[in-house]
Formats: C-alpha cells, sequence, structure tokens
C-alpha cells in the first residue's frame, strides 16, 4: 500500500470534509487508506464515508492528538504516513503528484506546496517550500513545513520516536526536526493541501506553543550529532546567522532553567558556527532574524 492518512478527531463537523477529500482522490496507481482516529471520548454520528472499505475508525478517548496519530500510525499499513487534521483539506492530485515524486526519490520526507485559509475557505496565502535534502539547519532555525502536506516514510516516522504526546501545539515542529536530522526531504511543486489558520475554533493551546516549541529546538540541539548536520545544512550565511540565534537562545534558555554547563556549551557552539561568517551582512540578518 502506498500511503496511509491518519486524521486525527475531536468530532468536529469538518471531519467528513476532510476524509473525503483523500477518498475521492483519483488515484489509481497503488492502493491507499484512512485512519479516522477518534479522540472525542464520544461516538462519531453515522457518516456514508464510514462504509468505505478504505476506512477504520479507531477510538482513543481523549488522550490528545499525539497519541492519536501515534495509535493510528501503529496499524497503518502504508510505506507512507500522513496526517491530515480533520478541519484541513487534501487537495484533486496530491496523492499522483507524491506518486511521481516517490518513484524518483528516496527521500524520507516527501512534501507539497499548500494553501493556508481562514474559517471561510477565503485563501490567504499560498506556500512553495522549494527546499530539499538535508534541512536540519532550517528547521532549527525555526522554519517548518506541515505534515498535513506531506508523505513520511513510515519506517523513519517510527524510528525518529513518532509524535511526543509530550509536546503539544508544535508536535509536529518537534518530529519534524527529527526527521530531518537522519533523513533528507524533497518536494513537488504541486499544490497538495489546504490548511486552516488561526486561533479561532482551533484546539490548541495558544499559550504553550513558545515554550513547547523552545523545548523541542532542545531536544533537537541535545542530540548526537546535531552539530555535524547543522554544519552541513546550513547552506549560506544568512542560515549561519538563523543557527548562531538559535544556539544563543538555547542558552538564555538554559540559564533560565539554571543549567549553567549547557548554557555555556551552547554560548560556545553559537561562536564557533559563526566561522568566518561574522565578516558577512547576511550572517548579521540572520542573526537578528526572530527565532519562530
Amino acid at each position: 500500500m502506498f500511503c496511509s492518512t491518519v486524521i486525527p478527531t475531536i468530532g468536529r463537523p469538518t471531519l467528513s470534509r476532510a476524509v473525503c477529500s483523500v477518498l475521492d482522490q483519483a488515484f489509481t496507481a497503488d492502493d491507499f487508506e484512512v485512519i479516522v482516529v477518534n479522540d472525542s471520548g464520544r461516538a462519531l454520528p453515522d457518516m456514508d464515508w464510514q462504509r468505505s472499505e478504505r476506512v477504520q475508525v479507531i477510538d482513543t478517548n481523549r488522550h490528545e492528538r499525539s497519541v492519536a496519530r501515534n495509535t493510528g500510525a501503529a496499524i497503518a499499513r502504508g510505506r507512507y504516513l500522513h496526517f491530515l487534521d480533520d478541519d484541513d483539506l487534501l487537495l484533486p492530485g496530491a496523492l499522483d503528484a507524491f506518486w511521481t515524486l516517490a518513484q524518483s526519490n528516496a527521500a524520507a520526507w516527501l512534501y507539497g506546496c499548500y494553501q493556508s485559509v481562514d474559517n471561510g475557505g477565503n485563501l490567504i496565502h499560498e506556500f512553495s517550500p522549494n527546499v530539499g535534502g538535508n534541512i536540519f539547519a532550517l528547521l532549527v532555525a525555526g522554519e517548518a513545513i506541515p505534515f498535513q502536506a506531506s508523505l513520511l516514510q513510515t519506517e523513519r516516522f517510527f524510528a525518529a520516536g513518532a509524535f511526543d504526546p509530550q509536546i503539544t501545539g508544535v508536535e509536529d515542529r518537534d518530529l519534524g526536526r527529527r526527521m530531518a536530522l537522519c533523513g533528507t526531504v524533497a518536494g513537488t511543486s504541486a499544490v497538495v493541501a489546504r490548511i486552516r489558520v488561526g486561533q479561532q475554533g482551533s484546539t490548541t493551546d495558544w499559550s504553550t506553543l513558545a515554550e513547547g516549541d523552545r523545548w523541542g529546538r532542545e531536544k533537537a540541539l541535545n542530540e548526537r550529532d546535531a552539530w555535524s548536520r547543522l554544519w552541513a545544512s546550513a547552506n549560506s550565511s544568512y542560515l549561519h546567522g538563523r543557527v548562531s540565534r538559535a544556539y544563543f537562545a538555547s542558552m538564555v534558555w538554559n540559564l533560565r532553567h539554571r543549567n549553567v554547563f549547557t548554557a555555556t556549551s551552547r554560548l560556545v557552539l553559537g561562536i564557533l558556527f559563526a566561522g568566518w561568517h561574522l565578516s558577512s551582512t547576511e550572517y548579521w540578518h540572520g542573526l537578528r532574524s526572530k527565532i519562530r
């Protein structure tokens, strides 16, 4: 089977639209499935898509989205995993575009272009990341590629440790860094997903996002191969500046948590990462850029 789409849900009325956006894909090159993980704590209303042979519905009973996603991934049969939220959409032709990309690329993480929309479905922006290979430095610096617009190799997903239930709201950023630490990414120019953005109607606790992302960054920087992977993927003076800033931000975070040895190490590594790029105006531009 080519891919398994895992959709965690709390029973929002947009669920049927999300499921059908996958089931309606005109994709015949291989098989695919949809795993709906009901985390609402109550039975889902009866809907026509529940009778599709491609759909499984399982219950996790209010264990939060990371547990729901990991549970869905554990029973998935696809070589790739796709994680779609119940208020987002996979666009027509997405699976064909991913299939074509997968035939010529063995990257652990495939992605496509995507649209952000408001609650009314109005287009806000269309994103074309246009990155590839080792993007660990980019992700540590605060960028991200949404999983709604991505396929992850199932084997590499589990090798990276799956979603961390201790990090909520930015669990995808955390996993993305771990995926990029040991694997590469490849993209297609096709627009594959439509993602709703904004706090209204969101189940995310937005007050915890910044601290959760800082903790995820700490996990990434603590990895044994983090330095070498960062150095290999920082392909511009600007990105060297962004990564130096990430190290310095980590230094401040560790000082606040009284981790003096780690804070000192982060300071030294941030300076070392600058190297000859200190003479570049692009380095200083990157250093001043806010870590998101």
